[in-house]
Formats: C-alpha cells, structure tokens, sequence
C-alpha cells in the first residue's frame, strides 16, 4: 500500500562518511575528523527519541574498514572503547538500549567484551534502540544467515521447503529489528557500501551533502522532511494511477 503525508519513520539508519574529509578540509589529522565525528552521534543519539525514532542504526565500523592503516584502525578502535566506558552510563540513563550486529567472532577479546557488557546492561531498556554496526557487511551478514540455516538443515531441523523470506530474516543480525525506512549518507556519496543489503530493499534513500561530524539534529529533521515528501509504494501503484 502506498503511503505518503507527515509520518516519522520507526527506524532510522544512517551511514556516517565524510570524517576524513572534514579533517583535510581543515589542515587536521583524520583522528580528528573521527573525534568530531563521535561528538555527531552523541547529538543525533540525544535528538532521535524526540523526534520520534524508535530505531537508529549507525554504520560504525564495516568489515572492509580492516584495510585502512593499522594507525587509524588503532586510533578507532580508541575511540570505540572511549565512547562506550564515557557513554554508556547516559545511554543506560535514557533508558536507551544497545545492540551490536556484524560478525563478533574475529573481534579482539577486550572489544567484544565492552559490546557485549554494553548490550547486557541495556538490554530492558525503551526510549530508543542503537543498533550499531561493528564489523558489519551486508553480503557477509547474508553469508552468515544462508550458513546458519544450511546447518540447521543438516540437523533435520528444517528442509529446503521452509526456507522463505520469513525464516531467512529470522537467521539475519537484525533479527527481531523493523526494516529501516529511512537510510541517511551524508558527504554526499550516492552509495550503501554494503550497508543492510538485505533490510534496505524498500527503504527510502537520503544522501545529504553535509560531512558526518556536521550532523545533528537539523540535519536529522531535514532528513525527516525530505522523507515525508516521498511516496512510498512497495512496489505497487501510486494512488492517482489506481483511479485510472
């Protein structure tokens, strides 16, 4: 059914780029553009509730982000640790929940410690999701998922036969979590780089032109607006074209 008119997305996420360039745009190092970056997802975090988002995913460190320099990666994997022991006492404050989707696995034992003590923690909380992706791939996900029922039906659990969109999203990170129907990029890339391949197939696309440590609250509603202009039809017909 198409629908269109003044509504807030349930679930917001967003692929926060252009911390580098923000840097080099003013003679900084890029740690400096990944420290102003986390300053933007305290506010956007702090302003999601009001506006009436119940879900925001934040695209916070991809499985192919390995490959940068190991100084940078370092300097990130800081910065993670920084914002979760700094952080999560407000977060829990605000009755706001934590969970971690991406491959945990191959992740260093101190890091999934604090993403799995944050999740813990905040696991009865209400005011607003954070899913945050962490060595997350879309296609990797999807890997995940199709291995995950290929072992459950070498158990027997299960055969070919029931394997239907329903029971593939079950195996799925995001599990139990709406689709987005709103995906933000700012830096004005026109790309998901392998951001919720699978949950994104319907969402609406907003790439603002802003780099990520400029986000906020203005740009978050502006988002907001720009998604209720859309017309939303899941692939069937726009109401004037049902008239005819």
């Amino acid at each position: 059914m198409a629908t269109f008119g003044a509504t807030t997305p349930a679930h917001v996420a967003i692929i926060m780029d252009g911390n580098g360039r923000w840097a080099k745009a003013r003679g900084l190092p890029r740690i400096a553009g990944h420290r102003a970056g986390v300053e933007a997802l305290r506010r956007t975090v702090r302003a999601a509730p009001d506006l009436g988002i119940s879900y925001l995913t934040v695209y916070a460190f991809s499985s192919e982000n390995w490959s940068r320099p190991k100084s940078e990666v370092s300097d990130l994997m800081g910065l993670l640790k920084h914002f979760i022991r700094r952080d999560l006492a407000e977060l829990h404050q605000n009755r706001v929940k934590v969970v971690v989707i991406g491959d945990k696995t191959s992740l260093e034992p101190d890091i999934r410690g604090l993403l799995e003590e944050a999740e813990a923690l905040t696991t009865r909380n209400d005011a607003l999701t954070l899913v945050i992706a962490f060595n997350y791939g879309g296609r990797d996900e999807i890997a995940r998922a199709a291995q995950k029922l290929a072992q459950r039906a070498m158990r027997g659990e299960i055969g070919p036969e029931d394997i239907n969109v329903d029971v593939f999203a079950s195996s799925l990170d995001t599990a139990g979590i709406p689709d987005p129907e709103l995906v933000i990029r700012t830096s004005g890339e026109l790309r998901l780089s392998n951001f919720l391949l699978w949950q994104a197939a319907y969402s609406e696309l907003v790439f603002q032109p802003c780099y990520w440590p400029d986000f906020g609250p203005e740009q978050l509603a502006e988002a907001l607006h720009i998604f209720n202009q859309r017309e939303r039809r899941f692939g069937g017909l726009a109401a004037q074209d049902v008239a005819l």
